[in-house]
């Protein structure tokens, strides 16, 4: 039986089930955490689980369950409570060997193999090279980064994948910007294009493509600027080439890092969007009408048919969007999961409905998609709308010049993806607990000055008596670490990395009530060795979350 104590009560119940209700034997059997501590350390409502089915009173059923369970010395109480829950409470053992399992697997611990390998490919930021990278795209590249640490945690083999929209209109309308630049005229100007993008930085961009610079994109080839004001395919290859690494640059100041660079003009250029388009023609699920090409998305859950290829024999947005993601099955990816903006959710239709359409076996949810609101900047009690650089919004690069890159990763991950949020930058500035990664990183940053002090050896913490730690503090914390690899699984599962900010601010505080309430460095050297071995699997602890949200762990501050 496993040492891990939830899946040790399960495979006991699992055990106890097979005599009690053999025809049952494959019910899933929850093990959770009390609300209350005086309940026990693990309860399980299997007992009322099989109530209807065994046509029985569950306390009854409960009784029978304990009666056959098999014995353990990891479980010194079980007692049945209220309606038929069953309550555990372990061992000290138990309940402190969780400390032994920090030190020995350190940067390892709460890692698992539940993913099999499995592919998944996520894609997040996927900005249209027209402008540096707002707050919004912020938001996804913390999400998605976290996300893809999170199933790589799990055990799937993560591809991290950035779409660049570098085709279609506002392609032109940059280059359009630039040229206007060139030829000395300014936002507000008569002649300036109506649809021109305003920054600063299409000034930066006309000045180096005048002098003749050369810019390379970190997945691309080597563009130089040919000076040719006249010449508006060359100002927008160069454009294009100059903000894809203004984004890199940004995104290396964020520490995030991709796989795969995509580029949605590969997909006219390789023939992908008139293979996908064939497709769907072939499959009866296209009509023409008023000269353009329509698919019937109404079949699939849309609320009318959509416009495919316009009557200009240009195609709307939708449709490389579905080629994209017939290349992404074609790739392999079983999975794929896209984090956008909330904006995209009119989108999200429309791409499973061509995919459905396009007759190539990929399954109705296909792609799972993460919408998130954006995000407000507050300062002083104002919001901040205005980037020097881009004009009218606030940038990613903006933030971490603000307030550093550790907390604006991990302020963009402290709440739901679907809720709005709310970026104080007075917060993330000030060194207290209401901030929060200030808090965790605080936390990691005491132990390691705790340590320092003692001046041990670290390795000798694993030889550590850990029956000493009796105290509600202590077996409090133990609780807390043996509740972050269900942690990580279910922030997951869900989609959440939040749930691993909410999980680091809880260890935290358990451990600063700790650190309050009693001395780790005691005369006694039994108790300060197994006190000190508790503190390093915090710190262990900390760190390895910290790292699952792109976060630093500090040893000093």
């Amino acid at each position: 039986m496993s040492s891990d104590p939830k899946t040790h009560l399960a495979d006991l119940l699992r055990s106890a089930l097979n005599v009690v209700a053999p025809d049952a034997s494959s019910t899933e059997i929850l093990i959770e955490r009390p609300k209350q501590a005086s309940h026990g350390d693990f309860a399980s409502n299997l007992a009322m689980q099989l109530a209807r089915s065994l046509k029985a009173n569950p306390r009854e059923i409960a009784q029978k369950l304990l009666a056959a369970l098999p014995a353990s010395s990891l479980v010194t109480k079980t007692e049945i409570a209220g309606a038929g829950f069953i309550n555990f409470t372990l061992s000290a053992a138990a309940r402190t060997g969780v400390i032994s399992d920090v030190l020995a697997l350190g940067r390892d611990f709460g890692r698992s193999t539940g993913g099999n390998g499995n592919k998944v490919v996520l894609e997040f930021v996927s900005a249209n090279p027209t402008g540096p990278l707002h707050v919004g795209h912020g938001r996804q590249a913390a999400l998605g980064d976290a996300l893809a640490a999170l199933f790589d945690w799990q055990g799937y083999e993560v591809t991290r994948e950035f779409y660049y929209n570098d085709a279609g209109v506002q392609i032109q309308n940059l280059a359009l910007s630039v040229q206007a630049r060139l030829q000395g005229l300014k936002p507000g100007d008569a002649g300036w294009p109506e649809a021109a993008y305003n920054g600063e930085y299409i000034q930066d961009i006309a000045t180096d493509f005048l002098a003749g610079k050369s810019v390379q994109p970190a997945d691309g080839a080597s563009v130089t600027a040919s000076g040719d004001i006249a010449d508006l395919d060359a100002i927008r290859q160069f454009a294009v080439a100059y903000l894809r690494n203004e984004q890199d640059i940004d995104l290396q100041k964020f520490d995030v890092k991709f796989d795969v660079f995509y580029l949605e003009s590969s997909l006219y250029s390789e023939g992908k969007v008139d293979d996908t388009v064939r497709r769907l023609i072939d499959s009866g699920k296209t009509f023409e009408s008023e000269g353009a090409l329509w698919l019937r998305t109404s079949e699939y859950g849309d609320d009318k048919d959509r416009v495919m290829r316009k009557s200009d024999g240009s195609y709307t947005y939708f449709v490389p969007d579905v080629a994209y993601h017939v290349a992404k099955w074609q790739r392999g990816f079983k999975r794929a999961i896209n984090i956008q903006g909330s904006d995209h959710h009119s989108t999200v239709t429309r791409v499973r409905a061509g995919l459905q359409a396009v007759g190539m076996g990929i399954p109705q949810g296909y792609p799972e998609y993460v919408l998130h609101n954006m995000v407000k900047v507050m300062r002083g009690g104002e919001e901040v709308k205005i980037s020097k650089r881009a004009g009218s919004y606030v940038t990613v690069r903006d933030l971490i010049e603000w307030v550093g890159r550790d907390a604006v990763r991990f302020f963009l991950v402290s709440r739901r993806p679907d809720s709005e949020f709310v970026f104080d930058i007075d917060l993330a500035l000030s060194k207290s607990e209401d901030n929060p990664v200030y808090y965790v990183q605080y936390a990691h940053a005491r132990i390691c000055s705790v340590l320092r002090q003692w001046g041990g050896s670290l390795e000798s913490l694993a030889e550590a008596d850990l029956s000493l730690l009796t105290s509600p503090h202590e077996l409090a914390l133990c609780a807390q670490l043996r509740d972050f690899s269900v942690a990580i699984e279910d922030a997951a599962s869900d989609y959440a990395p939040h749930g691993i900010a909410f999980y680091l601010k809880e260890l935290a505080a358990g451990f600063h009530g700790w650190y309050n309430a009693e001395r780790l460095l005691v005369d006694d050297v039994a108790l300060k060795q197994s006190r000190l071995a508790l503190a390093m699997a915090v710190r262990q602890t900390l760190a390895n979350g910290l790292t699952l949200l792109g976060v630093s762990a500090p040893e000093s501050m």
